[in-house]
């Protein structure tokens, strides 16, 4: 099977989600048979009061890079839907994009799983990590 490019993959982000995902900035970085590593962009527009990245930006972001993942070991775009969603937020980002690791850890005939790590771009430590479980609907 042919893993999806980071050119096909942006085209699924484009084609697939609602305006308001859209206007998170995601760009797909890389792509592989069990991966996928999106970045978030710094936004002014995301911040919360305080001036650290909010926490539904990067659950979103989380959540959209999980279907990019999940896309590209499938070779191909499906219907799919969000599970279950759990997100531990570890140190505030402030001022830097966001480097958004999808691993898939199990990929079956109806469910997948998958462990994301959210870390900011130059930065040592994460600053979330999520797991996310989707059910695959075709």
């Amino acid at each position: 099977m042919t893993t999806l490019t980071p050119a096909d993959a942006d085209k699924i982000l484009n084609d697939n989600f609602a305006p308001w995902v859209l206007a998170l900035g995601l760009t797909v970085q890389e792509t592989g048979e069990r991966h996928a590593v999106l970045r978030l962009p710094w936004s002014d527009a995301l911040a919360r009061d305080g001036g650290g990245l909010s926490g539904q930006a990067l659950m979103a972001a989380a959540d959209t890079a999980t279907v990019i993942a999940i896309s590209a070991a499938r070779g191909a775009y499906g219907p799919m839907t969000t599970v279950q969603q759990s997100t531990s937020f570890q140190r505030p980002v402030v001022g830097a994009d966001v480097l958004i690791h999808v691993a898939i850890t199990k990929l079956g005939k109806r469910m997948a799983f998958a462990d994301i790590t959210m870390t900011p771009e130059g930065a040592l430590e994460p600053a979330a990590k999520a797991s996310t479980v989707y059910a695959l609907l075709g």
